[in-house]
């Protein structure tokens, strides 16, 4: 049993999540770890923290196993449809319609490290050397979509590519 922490998924969220989540095959072997401790561990604990993989807490399942799972939902598009739900069930929350009607886009250059430097442009505008994030929010603010360029992408082109 494992020490339980402030930011674990409630039962009322893990019954929402489980059912966005890839089911079990039936042939092959059965899942080591559960998916309510992974999901813990990489919602709360590394985002909500930002600690790194490689630090999770023993009582977590082993890192690799939280970034296989991690990356495994990322290709296959379970992380989209989550943020979908989320987002139209924000939005209904606070009396919204669940489809948007306005958006708002915007960018920010980030200067970053030369370990990324093929990525990296200069974003002459600001004078920054490093990555642009181009975001798409609607009108509380929640992303409906994000696109991270080199810096010296002009803001029109990211536009499109939101």
């Amino acid at each position: 049993m494992r020490k339980t922490y402030p930011t674990d998924l409630s039962d009322a969220e893990w019954t929402r999540l489980r059912s966005f989540l890839p089911t079990p095959k039936a042939e092959g072997r059965p899942r080591t770890y559960s998916l309510r401790d992974v999901l813990d561990a990489i919602f709360f604990y590394v985002l909500k923290s930002g600690c790194h993989w490689r630090l999770l807490p023993q009582d977590f399942p082993p890192w690799s196993a939280v970034y296989y799972h991690f990356r495994r939902f990322r290709l296959n598009g379970s992380w989209c449809l989550i943020l979908k739900v989320v987002h139209a069930a924000q939005r209904n929350r606070v009396g919204k319609n669940a489809d948007t009607s306005a958006a708002i886009m915007d960018s920010q250059s980030v200067k970053t490290t030369e370990e990324g430097a093929r990525m990296n442009g200069y974003d002459a505008h600001k004078n920054v050397n490093g990555r642009k994030r181009h975001l798409l929010v609607d009108t509380l603010g929640l992303p409906l979509s994000v696109y991270v360029t080199s810096a010296d992408v002009q803001d029109r082109v990211g536009a499109r590519s939101l």
